[in-house]
């Protein structure tokens, strides 16, 4: 049978029961004073319990009310700690009780040491309750998270916790008994210097807390622990120390990544008290606000910097309403007073009793970001400007040609909002006939086939009528150098459309004018023969009553053409440039007769009763009579489409300080729907190519500019009216005839005198023995005017060149000089009129003949004055025999009075 490892086996055989006995003695005391512990333990355990119960209630007490305001309202948890308390009270009576229950047995044992040894079966219970009790110790201790060490002073490991043993990854049996050093040592290596020379210090003290960097010998891997060392004394002997380690590694790690972060972080970090004063402060914000070091800044209060105090009472205002306030724009004044823009987020932190502890924030530098904002938004003020200001319509459109774009000028041009055409599509508002050109020079630049194009096309303005716009686009490309829409800039040139197809017009005109006043010219000549020669057959038939009946129809004809030829010349060749005072009358007539012939081609019949009375005007003669014939025109082409015949009604009527000219006529009339849009530019209700639609609009124009007005009416009985109204002239101008109203006479300049043929025998006696040189190209006009002045007396010489003039004249004095102002050229060299004048003006005052100009031409006022300031006088071709009989004679006659003595003729 083996022997049981009972308490007394392996003692000495002298070894009395007695002194067995008294080893078998807890602790060595006295049985007195055991049975003292006893109660004395019961009393400590109950009082510490009783403290804990109290304890958890006054700190649930204290609590209630703030843990009532948690948003999760853990009203269970000041209860839920008394419980725990009383729980692990009731664990630690449990194990006491176990304890009593142990000590039992032992001082029975004592008491039946003396008698008898004890029972194999008695020291089996008290072997069992001692190891299970010294179990429960064991698992208790191993519960523990943090590392549990007893050492010897040598630095022998006598216990340890299973923390400690999966710290190493070792059992216990290759760790108990082993010296600490083996395991751990510091990164350095110095760990047994630094232990044998802080240990002296360690035993005085009798305790010692810090935090230790070591390093496992196994794996080499670096831990931190925060240790408390204790050292363990019995009868004031050193026995061991007592470690207790918690493992910080990754608490010391994320708070080196912290500091880390805190000092490399490019926002500026700082924390402060309630009053202000800084705490701390990472070196970004040290260099936000221009301080050399970081004590420098902590020496100043946070109110001290804010530029405007106002804005730190409206933070920390926030800042006790919402506990936070993010990215709050401040200003910060620097060290150098300087301020800095920034955006600050904050928070308020707090202890349980919810007073502020501290104030922690960031703070972002936003200066430059504001300063390029305002550089931002001042170019894009410029930008805006520049195309509000800008001439043009800009506007830009998507891939898909819808507008993104359009800049504020839309409302000037079209009378839309840009917002109105936004999102719309291009085309939509182009008219029919140029839409198909606008999308495919977009389609184009869309597609990378053009960089640039120009298109003209007509958009509809807001009160529904066409505008002329000339646009000028281009790609717009993005970032990547796609194609990402176009960009056009557009201008209107309604107007300039109108002043150039204005400027065409009157190119036109002027060269038919210039083809007009030439053919003139040349019919001047031959009418000027006619009116003489059927003047003076007139007068030599005085018996004949038919031949002098076919004559005066002959002579009147003649004028007739004369003055038709005159209008011709007028309208073609003005004798005077700009406004002038002008009889409405007499422009209506000149206008009709120009337009006679086509009229009456067409069966219109002119009703036109011209008023007596009418206040003259002030304008230009051909700009209106150009207003007037378009008027006519439209008139005379309306009723040619209606009927075969048909009347125009001409009225000339005048209200207070007006002067109205009325076009009536008997054709369709004008539509309702179309009467609006009548001095639109480019509208027309005529067939493609039957007109531009601007002649009204030009017309319109042109009596704006006389300060005047155009109205349209549709008459309910048929028909269409236009009312041309032009302000009375108001100035004291003396009136003027308007060019060409001579009436085909003969005109002296200044100071003309009309005669008709009836007066020639009582004006022919100042010419007898006259003599008077012609000059002419015009054969015809010679043989005329020599029959006709010698027939009176005069005695005529006759030259067709400058040259023979000037030798006639050499020859003898004359008493006037008839000269053609435009001699045509012989092939050799030319003598004008205007030499002939010079050279036979310049002898003696006595032997200057009176000299006068012949032309089929009109002439500019400043040639006709220039012509008077020398003493020359004009004649319009064509004339009569007896009015340049009459002309003569009356300039002889005033020349005869201005110089008494009579020049006597070779």
């Amino acid at each position: 049978m083996k022997t049981r490892n009972t308490p007394g086996a392996g003692r000495p055989a002298g070894e009395t029961t007695s002194d067995r006995a008294q080893d078998a003695t807890p602790l060595g005391l006295a049985p007195s004073k055991r049975e003292q512990l006893g109660p004395k333990e019961g009393e400590l355990w109950l009082c510490a319990l009783l403290l804990l119960v109290l304890l958890a209630a006054a700190l649930a007490l204290l609590s209630w009310d703030r843990i009532r305001g948690l948003p999760q309202r853990l009203e269970a948890l000041p209860i839920g700690l008394v419980v725990l308390v009383a729980l692990f009270g009731a664990y630690t009576w449990s194990k006491t009780c176990e304890i009593a229950e142990l000590r039992g047995l032992l001082r029975g044992f004592e008491q039946r040491a003396a008698a008898a040894p004890p029972s194999e079966k008695q020291l089996e219970q008290i072997f069992a309750l001692i190891s299970r009790s010294q179990q429960h110790y064991r698992d208790l201790i191993d519960t523990f998270q943090d590392l549990l060490l007893a050492l010897s002073l040598t630095g022998e490991i006598r216990a340890a916790n299973r923390s400690f043993a999966e710290l190493l990854d070792l059992p216990f049996s290759e760790i108990i008994g082993h010296k600490l050093d083996e395991f751990l040592d510091t990164p350095e290596g110095s760990g047994r210097q630094a232990a044998e020379k802080g240990l002296p210090r360690l035993l005085q003290r009798c305790h010692w807390s810090g935090v230790l960097r070591v390093r496992l010998r196994k794996g080499g891997e670096v831990r931190y622990f925060d240790c408390m060392f204790h050292v363990m004394v019995k009868d004031d002997c050193v026995l061991g120390l007592s470690v207790l380690a918690r493992d910080i590694t990754k608490q010391r790690e994320s708070e080196a990544r912290f500091t880390e972060l805190f000092e490399t972080l490019q926002e500026g970090v700082y924390f402060t008290t309630p009053e202000g004063q800084l705490l701390d402060a990472n070196p970004a914000l040290v260099c936000m606000l221009g301080y050399t070091g970081k004590e420098e800044l902590l020496a100043v209060n946070v109110t001290d910097l804010f530029l405007d105090a106002a804005q730190r009472i409206a933070e920390l205002e926030e800042l006790g309403r919402q506990g936070t306030v993010r990215s709050r724009e401040i200003t910060l004044r620097r060290k150098d007073g300087t301020p800095v823009t920034c955006l600050d987020t904050a928070s308020a932190i707090r202890d349980p009793s919810g007073r502020v502890t501290r104030y922690q924030g960031t703070l972002v530098d936003i200066t430059q970001r504001r300063q390029m904002e305002k550089q931002l938004h001042a170019e894009q003020e410029f930008a805006r400007r520049l195309v509000d200001s800008f001439p043009d319509l800009i506007i830009v459109l998507d891939t898909q040609a819808h507008y993104t774009f359009v800049s504020p000028r839309i409302q000037e041009s079209l009378g839309y909002e840009p917002e109105e055409l936004l999102g719309q599509g291009l085309g939509e508002r182009t008219h029919p006939e140029d839409r198909s050109a606008l999308l495919d020079l977009f389609n184009e630049l869309i597609a990378g086939k053009r960089s640039h194009g120009i298109v003209e096309y007509r958009m509809e303005h807001k009160q529904s009528h066409w505008r002329l716009f000339r646009a000028s686009a281009s790609p717009l490309f993005d970032a990547q150098g796609k194609i990402a829409g176009v960009i056009a800039s557009s201008r209107d040139i309604t107007e300039v459309e109108r002043l150039e197809q204005q400027l065409i017009q009157s190119e036109k005109l002027a060269a038919m004018g210039q083809m007009i006043a030439g053919v003139a010219h040349e019919l001047n000549n031959p009418l000027t023969a006619i009116l003489g020669a059927s003047e003076l057959l007139r007068e030599r038939a005085a018996d004949d009553a038919t031949t002098r009946r076919q004559l005066d129809l002959t002579y009147r004809q003649a004028r007739r053409a004369a003055h038709i030829v005159q209008n011709l010349l007028a309208f073609s060749r003005p004798a005077a440039s700009g406004k002038a005072r002008l009889q409405l009358s007499d422009l209506l007539h000149r206008t009709l007769q120009l337009h006679e012939h086509s009229l009456r081609a067409n069966n219109i019949i002119v009703d036109y009763m011209p008023a007596p009375d009418i206040p003259a005007i002030v304008g230009d003669a051909n700009q209106l009579i150009q207003v007037f014939l378009n008027l006519i025109t439209n008139a005379e082409q309306a009723i040619r489409g209606e009927r075969e015949r048909g009347v125009l009604h001409v009225r000339v009527r005048s209200a207070k300080d007006t002067v109205s000219v009325v076009f009536q006529d008997d054709g369709p009339g004008i539509p309702r729907e179309v009467l609006p849009r009548i001095f639109d530019p480019f509208f027309t209700t005529k067939r493609p190519g039957g007109g531009t639609g601007l002649g009204l609009s030009i017309c319109m124009a042109i009596v704006r500019e006389h300060g005047g007005n155009i109205e349209a009416q549709s008459r309910p009985e048929g028909g269409a009216m236009f009312t041309v109204s032009l302000p009375a002239d108001k100035l004291s101008i003396p009136p003027r005839t308007p060019a060409g109203n001579e009436r085909g006479t003969a005109a002296l300049s200044p100071g003309s005198a009309t005669r008709h043929p009836e007066v020639v025998a009582q004006n022919a006696s100042p010419l007898q023995g006259r003599w008077i040189l012609v000059v002419d190209d015009e054969e015809s006009i010679l043989e005329l005017v020599e029959e006709g002045l010698s027939a009176r007396g005069v005695i005529v010489d006759c030259a067709a060149t400058g040259q023979q003039a000037l030798t006639l004249a050499t020859g003898r004095t004359y008493d006037a000089v008839l000269c053609d102002l435009h001699l045509a050229n012989s092939g050799q060299s030319v003598i004008s009129g205007r030499e002939i004048f010079e050279r036979l003006s310049g002898g003696p005052e006595g032997n200057k003949p009176l000299f006068f100009f012949m032309t089929g031409d009109l002439m500019e006022s400043s040639a006709r004055e220039s012509l008077c300031r020398n003493r020359a006088r004009l004649i319009q071709k064509p004339f009569p025999i007896s009015e340049l009989v009459a002309l003569l004679s009356e300039a002889l006659q005033t020349a005869d009075r201005e110089l008494p003595q009579q020049r006597v003729p070779e």
